[in-house]
C-alpha cells in the first residue's frame, strides 16, 4: 500500500513510518520545505498548499502534524499556534485530497481525547459530547476541518489519542527522566484519571484504522483501563526502583504551567469502545505493561 504521512518526524510519525516500511509499504512523507529525498512531498498548511501530484497513487493518508500542546506555556500566541497547526493543516489536506482525480480510500486524521474535556471519574466513550474549554474547542474545529474529505466520499477516521507511553517524546518522555532521578511524584492530589496507550499499541491501532473498512468518525486510541495519576506514580516508582516521595501541589502547577495546568490536573477516564468492538487486541492493556514496554 502507498501511504502518505504528515508529522513523520514526531514520536508517533517516526514509529509509524518504521512499522509500515518494515512490512513493505511505500511511505510518502509530507514536509514543509523543499523535498530532499525521493519519498518526500511538499506541503504548506499555512498557505493551504499541497503537492497533490506527489500523492498520486496513495491509498491512504495519515495526518499527525500539529504543535505540541505541552511544549510551551500557553500564551495567546501559542494557543493560536496550537489551533492553527491543526485546523489549517487538516483543512489543507482534506481539500487537496477531495480535489484529486483518484483520491485515497482512507484519511486517518489525528485528534485527541482532549475533545471530551474533564470527565471526572465517568467512563467516557465516543458517544460523549465535546467538553468545554480551549482544548475541546480546538478538537471540535480540528475534526470539522476534515469535512471536505468526508464529503468527497473518502473514509475519514479521527484518531482521538490519549497519553502515549514512550521513553522519548510526549508526556511520558518528560516523566521518565524525572522518575529516574528519584524526583517523581503525583501531580496535585493524584486522583485524576489518565487515559494512556503504549506506543506499540498506538501504532498498531493506527494501522488497524487504515485497514478496517467499517470504522469512520471518532475512535478513541486509549488502553481499556485508564488509571489515576496516583497509580501511574506508583507503577513508575516500582518499575524504575525509585522513591516517589515528591508531589507537585496544584497551586505550584498553576504557577509553572499557567492555563495548561487545568488540563494536567483534569481527569479523563476515556475508553476505546469502538476500537475493541472492531476486533482490536491490545498488547499492553494495563499501565504496568505499557510502562514496562517503554522501559524495555
Amino acid at each position: 500500500m502507498r501511504i502518505a504521512i504528515t508529522g513523520s518526524t514526531g514520536l508517533i510519525g517516526t514509529a509509524l513510518v518504521r512499522s509500515l516500511r518494515a512490512d513493505g509499504h511505500d511511505v510518502v512523507r509530507l514536509v514543509r520545505r523543499a523535498p530532499a529525498a525521493a519519498d518526500e512531498v511538499r506541503w504548506d498548511p499555512a498557505r493551504q498548499q499541497v503537492d497533490t501530484a506527489g500523492l498520486t497513487g496513495c491509498e491512504a493518508v495519515v495526518h499527525l502534524a500539529g504543535a505540541g500542546v505541552g511544549d510551551h506555556r500557553w500564551t495567546a500566541a501559542y494557543k493560536q499556534q496550537i489551533r492553527d497547526s491543526r485546523v489549517l493543516g487538516t483543512r489543507a489536506l482534506a481539500e487537496a485530497l477531495a480535489s484529486m482525480d483518484v483520491p485515497p480510500r482512507v484519511f486517518v486524521s489525528g485528534s485527541a481525547i482532549g475533545y471530551y474535556g474533564d470527565t471526572g471519574d465517568r467512563r467516557t466513550d465516543e458517544s460523549a459530547p465535546a467538553g468545554h474549554g480551549f482544548l475541546p474547542e480546538v478538537c471540535v474545529d480540528w475534526e470539522a476541518a476534515a469535512r471536505p474529505a468526508r464529503d468527497a466520499g473518502i473514509r475519514t477516521v479521527f484518531a482521538r489519542t490519549g497519553l502515549v507511553v514512550a521513553r522519548s517524546g510526549g508526556a511520558w518522555g518528560r516523566l521518565f527522566p524525572v522518575f529516574r532521578l528519584g524526583l517523581g511524584g503525583r501531580l496535585g492530589d493524584g486522583s485524576q484519571y489518565w487515559s494512556f496507550i503504549s506506543l506499540h499499541d498506538h501504532i498498531a491501532a493506527l494501522r488497524h484504522l487504515l485497514t478496517t473498512e467499517e470504522l469512520t468518525g471518532p475512535v478513541n486510541l486509549t488502553a481499556p483501563e485508564p488509571v489515576t495519576n496516583r497509580e501511574v506514580t506508583a507503577v513508575m516508582g516500582r518499575l524504575l526502583h525509585r522513591p516517589t516521595l515528591f508531589s507537585v501541589p496544584a497551586p505550584v502547577l498553576r504557577v509553572v504551567l499557567g492555563e495548561f495546568a487545568e488540563d494536567v490536573l483534569g481527569s479523563q477516564r476515556v475508553v476505546p469502545k469502538r476500537l475493541l468492538e472492531s476486533g482490536f487486541t491490545f498488547a499492553h492493556p494495563r499501565i504496568v505493561e505499557a510502562v514496562r514496554a517503554a522501559i524495555d
